[in-house]
């Protein structure tokens, strides 16, 4: 039995005996598991936004060799993507085009550019010209160009605004979640197959949703949402 007498008033309280820590120490416990809790709510949030392509891929806008411009050949000039993009409609990849496709214009126009010697140089050696790619999607996903562009899945829903762009940059994050995203709910980024999917300013008409619905039973349109729809 402790035996101490009470503290008279204005005494100090004395800590009884027989105790090995402090009081302060019981709030330990609590102080931790609360500092882990905080601590596992940021690193989740900063994994989540600044490791995502949301984060790491958009925006990512390469130096080419040659300085071409999107705006100028698809805005101005209004050159159809399909041009210099010529397999979109017919296979898997949309193809980088050959320098022959740049020369056929280049050949008399601005022959004599210093920006474009090494187009010129490409073409007279015949070695491609190294362009840098924009939009990479990982090399276990499979992803077909085709596929999506004869259902009437327009080159700006992917690639945004090109028809805009000095330089191409990467507008959308391409992840997988994004993938499926359009795949649940393709509706909203379908048009017409009478109207071209390399139009950049096609706007759907007033009553989107129910228009877009109408095309995905038309078409019969069910993008898979399994993984053997990406990962073959």
């Amino acid at each position: 039995m402790d035996n101490q007498r009470p503290p008279m008033e204005g005494e100090p309280r004395r800590r009884p005996t027989g105790y090995l820590f402090p009081a302060w120490t019981n709030k330990i416990a609590t102080a931790a598991l609360t500092g882990i809790l905080v601590m596992g709510g940021v690193v989740t949030f900063v994994v989540w936004y600044y490791f995502s392509p949301k984060h790491t891929d958009v925006g990512y806008q390469p130096v080419q060799p040659v300085p071409y411009s999107h705006k100028l050949h698809a805005g101005d000039l209004g050159i159809d993507c399909r041009y210099c993009h010529t397999n979109v409609e017919k296979s898997a990849h949309a193809t980088v085009p050959p320098t022959q496709t740049c020369m056929n214009c280049h050949v008399t126009i601005k022959k004599d550019s210093a920006a474009l010697l090494p187009v010129r140089e490409s073409f007279a050696k015949n070695i491609p010209v190294e362009w840098v790619k924009v939009h990479k999607i990982p090399d276990f996903a499979y992803f077909d160009h085709s596929r999506h562009v004869v259902r009437g899945v327009g080159c700006v829903e992917c690639h945004g605004r090109v028809d805009q762009m000095e330089v191409v940059r990467q507008v959308q994050p391409l992840s997988m979640s994004w993938c499926l995203d359009c795949h649940r709910d393709p509706a909203p980024h379908l048009r017409p197959k009478e109207e071209s999917v390399t139009q950049m300013d096609w706007k759907a008409p007033s009553d989107a949703a129910s228009f877009g619905q109408d095309l995905v039973q038309k078409y019969n349109i069910h993008p898979p949402t399994d993984c053997s729809g990406c990962h073959r």
